[in-house]
């Protein structure tokens, strides 16, 4: 019997006021349904506090967080995925006792179900519905690698290749070995945060490996004899041509892993050994960092935030492939994103879609560039128009009339740096007096790896490596430097994740005087600095004095030795 009634409890809690109460139940009279997700609905409470209540009124343990030490996976394999995942359920070890986590204890038959399986005594515990199913995901054991490679060996040559279904990758347990080797690659990918994946065919080999925060990774070594099938597979999902293998081929996967969306760009290009495939993976339900989040200097982000709010002209986001760009682009979009303006992309692709901006996909098959898409775009009214990327001429001519007349434009470029984007700009045959006028601010930006809060370790580094970050000895002292260890939450490798550095430039009139003149890169680069502008090296030092980062891997993107010396010279009375 139940001894209080829910919105009691809440109040009892402190999660919300009697006045808060009373406002849900008038809206409960309304809509109908439970108080508990008619607070949740107006944004009253959490979903933790809800889960709390929940484990008040019915007297059992609310269990917030759900770890590895909790998960026997003997128990959770025995139980099927799709029974866990239809009732919000999952088997756990909680202070040495077995226990059923439920999201909803009242729903009492899978709770009898599951107890059966598990033997022996068996307590209750409530959790949330968004714990349970990350946990799940999370830690239900899927077939290793190396079964795998096992069942694969033990296979005949004849294999089935699997149509596509609208399922869940984790769930496809029973199919073919092929399609099940496929699905594994793509999930453990996903598990592991890759952001590529490379099927790599050599002479005797075939090589699997992961791109994550930007390292290679050797993951698989697949029996070479199935390397058509595979191909062939992935060929399938990606609805390409299985029969061409003369020219290279670029397809798209739509796909979810473990309740995530996952969006796979397919590229195949034939190589001396066979098909090399390499898929660029993008999770959909992330969606757009907040500016905010992407965690730059006060005085960068001031620089940038009074830019973007200009009428007219360029902002250049610049660095090399998979620097982040086209992410801090997507900041922008959304910060500028409101009901009294149009914007207009062109992008190739488009990786995310916002809600109230028109995006156009680049198509070079058709005659879909981004200068004929641009033009077009032009004629559209539009207030912001963002360009995937300037790569020619012809574009970087479109884009600079468009800031003339009256137009925001954002994109990127790729250069080393702020100021080498000038010089790029002059060898694409763009006017200097036409740079000076049109271009507003260009951010240069590098990833570099987070280093794991887990185990990182505070060290001394040595003199040559304090030298070259461009630190004096004295200020070394008073630094606390961490280095990489490596624990199983970062999969030894001592890092976890990435984060941005930066270097904002703001086209000055001293800055657009040295334009005109067609200076050197150098020039332009000592002229902003001594106005203010961080470098690269100088914004990696200051991730590296926070322990966010290494040396090595701020050293790994930016020349800070150079730096220093630029720094001392155009401010004297500073140092890095």
């Amino acid at each position: 019997m139940l001894k209080k009634k829910f919105g009691e409890i809440l109040v009892e809690q402190g999660a919300i006021t009697q006045e808060q109460l009373e406002k849900g139940r008038q809206e409960k009279k309304k809509s109908g349904g439970l108080i508990g997700e008619t607070l949740l609905k107006l944004g009253l409470v959490s979903k933790n506090q809800i889960a709390n209540a929940l484990a008040v009124q019915v007297g059992i343990t609310f269990v917030e967080k759900i770890t590895e030490q909790m998960i026997d996976t003997k128990i959770l394999g025995r139980i099927p995925l799709k029974f866990l995942r239809q009732h919000v359920v999952i088997p756990i070890m909680f202070e040495g006792e077995k226990t059923i986590l439920t999201a909803n204890p009242r729903d009492l038959q899978p709770l009898d179900d599951l107890a059966l399986l598990m033997e022996g005594d068996v307590s209750c515990a409530v959790s949330t519905d968004t714990a349970i199913t990350a946990a799940i995901n999370k830690y239900y054991p899927l077939e290793t690698s190396k079964e795998m490679m096992e069942e694969l060996a033990e296979e005949e040559e004849e294999f089935e290749l699997g149509a596509i279904e609208e399922k869940d990758i984790m769930e496809m347990a029973n199919e073919a070995p092929i399609v099940k080797l496929v699905n594994h690659i793509l999930f453990q990918a996903v598990k592991e945060a890759a952001s590529d994946i490379h099927i790599e065919p050599f002479e005797k080999e075939l090589r699997v490996r992961y791109r994550i925060d930007g390292i290679m990774y050797e993951r698989l070594l697949p029996p070479k004899r199935y390397q058509g099938a595979i191909v062939s597979r992935i060929k399938i999902m990606s609805n390409l041509n299985i029969a061409e293998k003369r020219v290279p081929q670029d397809g798209r996967i739509l796909i979810k892993v473990a309740d995530k969306a996952i969006d796979i760009r397919v590229s195949v290009l034939p190589c001396n050994f066979g098909e090399r495939v390499v898929m660029r993976l993008l999770d959909k339900t992330k969606g757009v960092v907040k500016l905010e989040k992407l965690k730059m200097t006060e005085y960068d982000h001031k620089i940038l935030s009074i830019n973007i709010e200009r009428p007219n002209g360029i902002i250049l986001v610049s660095g090399p492939t998979g620097s982040g760009k086209t992410t801090t682009l997507y900041s922008i979009l959304d910060r500028l994103n409101k009901p009294d303006v149009n914007i207009i992309t062109v992008e190739d692709p488009v990786e995310y879609t916002i809600q109230g901006i028109s995006q156009v996909q680049v198509k070079d098959s058709v005659g879909l560039t981004f200068a004929t898409a641009l033009r077009s775009i032009l004629r559209q009214d539009p207030d912001i128009v963002l360009i995937g990327e300037i790569r020619d001429t012809e574009t970087a001519q479109i884009a600079t009339q468009a800031a003339l007349t009256g137009h925001l434009v954002l994109s990127t470029i790729h250069t080393n740096s702020a100021p080498a984007t000038i010089t790029r700009l002059i060898d694409m045959d763009i006017e200097p007096f036409l740079i000076a006028s049109s271009v507003v601010c260009i951010m240069s930006q590098r990833l570099v790896r987070r280093l794991c809060d887990k185990c990182k370790q505070p060290y001394q580094p040595t003199p040559e490596m304090i030298a070259r970050i461009g630190v004096t000895q004295q200020q070394a002292a008073k630094t606390i430097f961490y280095k990489a260890i490596g624990c199983d939450d970062c999969l030894q490798t001592g890092y976890k994740g990435r984060l941005a550095i930066f270097e904002v430039m703001e086209i000055s009139d001293a800055l657009a005087r040295l334009i005109v003149q067609k200076v050197d890169a150098s020039v332009i680069k000592a002229q902003a600095i001594k106005e203010g502008m961080k470098t690269l090296a100088e914004d990696g030092l200051r991730r590296i004095k926070v322990g966010d980062t290494t040396i090595e891997e701020v050293l790994s993107v930016a020349h800070a030795g150079q730096t220093a010396q630029d720094v001392q010279t155009a401010r004297p009375d500073e140092a890095i």
